[in-house]
């Protein structure tokens, strides 16, 4: 079952679907509608390999203290 809904809602939806746009354009609207969520997928994954990438970085260096040349 797809989230909080049950199998007869499902149906119900898809013979609606089948009503609005006919049997011939589901498939055009189902791989485009694959290739959104393809496209919305890539981008989150580069998102958080930019996020992670970002977090795994060296922090900066402490500053050193300067030494006092006088003393040996």
């Amino acid at each position: 079952m797809i989230g909080n809904l049950g199998a007869w809602e499902v149906i119900l939806v898809f013979l609606v679907v089948l009503l609005l746009f006919g049997a011939k354009r589901l498939p055009e609207i189902g791989a485009a509608l694959g290739k959104g969520i393809r496209e919305f997928k890539g981008a989150t994954r580069d998102i958080q390999r930019e996020i992670e990438s970002s977090t795994d970085a060296p922090a900066d260096k402490p500053i050193d203290k300067p030494t006092d040349k006088n003393s040996t």
